[in-house]
């Protein structure tokens, strides 16, 4: 198990999940009331671009942290967490 993280940008990212959490409801509803598909995708392709940037926040941010502190036992972490760029 990983040890825990916090760094300074981890409160912005939960701010963007939330807001992408209550796009996502939107789109939800929007399926259910029967919008057009085009308006669908539009709102879905904007929660997912929420979603991706907000990964690659965190983990740039991440690997920032690890790349500056020259912690040579965060290699491996630092190449795990590389793969979901």
């Amino acid at each position: 198990m990983s040890k825990p993280h916090v760094h300074a940008s981890h409160p912005k990212i939960a701010t963007r999940l939330k807001r992408a959490e209550g796009h996502l409801r939107s789109v939800i509803s929007m399926i259910e009331e029967g919008r057009a598909c085009v308006d669908v995708a539009q709102q879905l392709q904007a929660v997912e671009s929420a979603i991706r940037n907000a990964k690659q926040t965190l983990i740039h941010d991440h690997m920032d942290h690890c790349i500056d502190t020259e912690n040579t036992g965060d290699r491996a972490e630092l190449k795990a967490i590389a793969r979901y760029l």
